[in-house]
């Protein structure tokens, strides 16, 4: 029988994007990871060159996740642009990768390779959404604009402290999504 004695490398890159989306960047720290893992930090050198190989691979981690795997998991699961559109954000903002990419969007404010990746994951993102909403809208920049609209909705939604008179967040969440992703604009969805 053969025991497994080090910490595998997806467990050192899951507990990275724990502490990044727990403190940003600075919170991923070799040491502390070990300590969150119950191990020593010499298992952590036989995966990685150093703290910028891990913060790479972090990376790579939360593009696969939010992109290839998101999108191979759209196409699998099928259906109309709008359960497209709507799955792909249920996916992509989850309450597992919401924090790592909210934090990557501020990790990117301070750093341009990080901001070049972040405009590549971005750029996929929007790719979808041209081409979900190009289905049922011709014009190409009512498509942009939607899209646009779209993204917006996804990602300021988290920053929004507002009340919305009576209604609760997902109503209004829903309403603003059905608007967006309507043939007919500001008609009741069908």
């Amino acid at each position: 029988m053969k025991f497994e004695t080090r910490t595998p490398r997806e467990r050192w890159i899951a507990a990275g994007l724990d502490a990044l989306a727990a403190g940003g960047p600075d919170a991923v720290r070799v040491e502390a990871l070990a300590k969150s893992l119950g191990v020593t930090k010499g298992g952590f050198y036989g995966f990685f060159a150093d703290r910028e190989a891990l913060l790479t691979a972090m990376l790579d981690s939360w593009e696969q996740q939010s992109t290839d795997a998101a999108l191979e998991r759209v196409e699998r699961e099928g259906g109309d642009a709008k359960k497209k559109i709507t799955r792909a954000g249920l996916l992509t903002f989850s309450e597992q990768l919401l924090p790592i990419d909210l934090a990557v969007r501020d990790w990117a404010r301070r750093d341009e390779a990080v901001a070049e990746r972040l405009r590549r994951v971005d750029n996929r993102r929007m790719d979808l959404l041209r081409q979900m909403i190009g289905t049922f809208c011709a014009d190409p920049d009512e498509v942009e604009a939607r899209s646009v609209l779209a993204f917006c909705l996804l990602i300021g939604e988290h920053f929004l402290a507002a009340d919305h008179g009576g209604r609760t967040r997902a109503q209004v969440l829903r309403r603003a999504g059905d608007l967006i992703l309507d043939r007919d604009t500001g008609t009741a969805p069908h």
